[in-house]
């Protein structure tokens, strides 16, 4: 497929289309989903479309947070968005500057604070995020460190998580 199970060929060709017309470089991503009000089923089961098919998806919050903890919580989602989006930005980039990986992991630590969802604080939800490589590459540790920085400043989970992003939220009556 080219270097790092990235086909850069493909990547490139997008680059260039982006280029010559900026909406390309747009997409939409949409998850719909649904609250179970049945006690002892997953909390939450949502469908995730993508290009080649859908999966379903559940989350249980966990007992600590009135769920009965039976599957992934969201936020295990969302930390494994942010784990994997930042393992295919590194990966690309390493991909795109001819760096062969021989092995790439991601961890990705969320450190949450649920004083502000139980109503009794401001704290912010979220105090950090931390995330951890391990890399195996005959690449030196100055292109290596180039290529984390690069993945932190271009990955668009990181950018979602570190900035003030627009969100509207919307109430339908059934």
């Amino acid at each position: 497929m080219g270097v790092n199970n990235v086909n850069v060929e493909r990547l490139n060709k997008t680059i260039e289309e982006a280029k010559a017309d900026p909406a390309k470089a747009k997409r939409v991503t949409r998850v719909e989903g649904r609250w179970n009000l049945q006690d002892g089923k997953p909390q939450f089961t949502g469908a995730l479309k993508y290009e080649g098919g859908e999966v379903i998806v559940k989350a249980d919050q966990p007992s600590v947070l009135g769920g009965g903890g039976r599957t992934p919580g969201p936020l295990h989602y969302c930390m494994y968005g942010m784990a994997s989006c930042f393992a295919a930005t590194f990966a690309s980039m390493a991909a795109m500057m001819g760096v062969p990986l021989r092995r790439l992991e991601v961890a990705a630590e969320g450190h949450f604070n649920f004083s502000r969802v139980f109503g009794i604080s401001d704290a912010p939800a979220l105090e950090q995020v931390r995330i951890t490589l391990t890399v195996d590459s005959d690449a030196d540790q100055a292109k290596l460190d180039e290529l984390q920085e690069m993945a932190h400043q271009r990955c668009p989970a990181v950018y979602v998580l570190g900035h003030s992003v627009p969100l509207v939220a919307e109430l339908k009556r059934a």
